[in-house]
């Protein structure tokens, strides 16, 4: 099979994903041309240049309806002759779309690729779509549907983590994030996002609070605790799917879950004749990619069983790895990977995650696969990997090693 390449990686600062945050104003197309834009001016990119932009985008209705992808092709500076393919596996929608392309390279059918994703979360937002997993009762109640946030409180009784150990998780990502950003280190993947009359709205993950400790974590409420126990009382299904937890131990709120942000990302992967075709020098070689269904209800573990069966089908150990991006959806999410690998947390986000500057969500998996590749560059480490949970029990991982 021919080789996958990461070429380039490039995100957008991620905004408040509200109506007063910086990138409000801003569409999805629009925030996806701009950076569509980036890579192409970049890398010099001219004409048919790649054979596909694969875009993920998790709330496919309205302005991030219909094929997302070929509108933010048309919306940007690249030639029409370019298609677009919009996809969407819930919060690894982003790194799907690379690892798609990756493969699509391994397997012959085009060069090149630049694949990512986009989520205008204070513009679209969260849910508005009316997934059927949620919505219709024939299938929620025979799935044990319960929402995330419940979902990693389950995580965290079932394997018995703390708030307190929550909360030193999110003051850690805070700490992280603000030192990455202190010391230059997303100056590599972060470009400006520009108005329509090409003026600078924002260059800067504006969702962060790096003022952030245990004491402000601790007078926060439980965010799912009410939704759990009251109404519509999640805790009972939960507890009707898990019989041996006595109770539901809420410990997630706003402070150690993943921000509500705007933001897109994208990635230029190629093969060996693709580089050399532009003039491009590849930064790391797509070693191995991987996805696995997971237990609907407790929903969230998937990072675990899809990085066992990564490192199975590559012959690797966790040893081999030397970085880790785990997506921060919420704090228990990577207290259970770190428990069951032993990893380091020293090795785990250590440019802070999605707890300190939010998860957009089409474009996070992307967001961490550059966030990874910049860090191996800066630390001279030679094989990553990243991975997330998804929605509905799944998970997606991807290895990257440097060249």
């Amino acid at each position: 099979m021919t080789d996958a390449y990461i070429y380039d990686a490039v995100r957008s600062p991620r905004g408040k994903g509200r109506k007063d945050g910086s990138l409000h104003e801003v569409t999805s197309a629009r925030l996806s041309a701009q950076i569509l834009n980036a890579v192409k001016a970049r890398n010099g990119l001219t004409g048919h240049a790649v054979e596909d932009v694969i875009w993920g985008n998790v709330t496919q209705v309205g302005e991030q309806g219909g094929c997302l992808a070929r509108t933010a092709v048309l919306a940007s500076d690249l030639d029409q002759s370019i298609p677009g393919l919009s996809i969407n596996r819930f919060c690894a929608s982003g790194m799907e779309a690379v690892n798609l392309a990756a493969n699509q390279v391994r397997g012959g059918a085009g060069d090149g690729y630049i694949a990512g994703g986009v989520e205008m979360m204070g513009r679209v937002p969260m849910g508005s779509d009316g997934a059927a997993i949620a919505v219709d009762p024939s299938i929620a109640m025979e799935s044990y549907f319960v929402p995330q946030g419940i979902s990693a409180d389950i995580i965290a009784t079932e394997y018995g983590f703390t708030r307190d150990q929550a909360d030193a998780l999110a003051v850690e990502s805070q700490t992280r994030a603000k030192t990455a950003w202190d010391e230059g280190r997303f100056a590599k993947s972060v470009v400006e996002i520009t108005d329509r009359n090409g003026l600078p709205i924002l260059s800067h993950d504006e969702y962060m609070r790096p003022g952030t400790d245990m004491q402000a974590l601790g007078s926060l409420s439980p965010a799912f605790q009410e939704m759990g126990e009251v109404m519509p009382g999640f805790d009972k299904v939960a507890l009707m799917k898990y019989p041996h937890l006595e109770r539901i131990a809420h410990i997630h709120h706003a402070g150690n879950s993943s921000g509500i942000v705007d933001g897109a990302a994208a990635v230029l992967v190629g093969s060996k004749a693709f580089g050399e075709a532009h003039g491009l020098t590849p930064r790391a070689r797509i070693r191995a990619t991987a996805k696995i269904g997971t237990d609907p209800t407790i929903m969230l573990t998937g990072p675990v069983p899809v990085t066992e069966k990564i490192l199975r089908d590559t012959g690797m150990e966790i040893g081999d790895i030397d970085l880790f991006e785990v997506n921060e959806a919420f704090a228990s999410v990577v207290l259970r990977f770190q428990q069951a690998f032993d990893v380091d947390p020293q090795r785990v986000n250590v440019n802070g995650g999605s707890i300190a500057m939010g998860h957009p969500l089409g474009a996070t998996g992307a967001i961490i696969i550059g966030t990874l590749l910049d860090e191996m560059e800066r630390s001279d480490r030679e094989v990553g990997l990243a991975t997330l949970c998804i929605a509905s029990g799944m998970g997606a991982a991807t290895i990257i090693e440097r060249v």
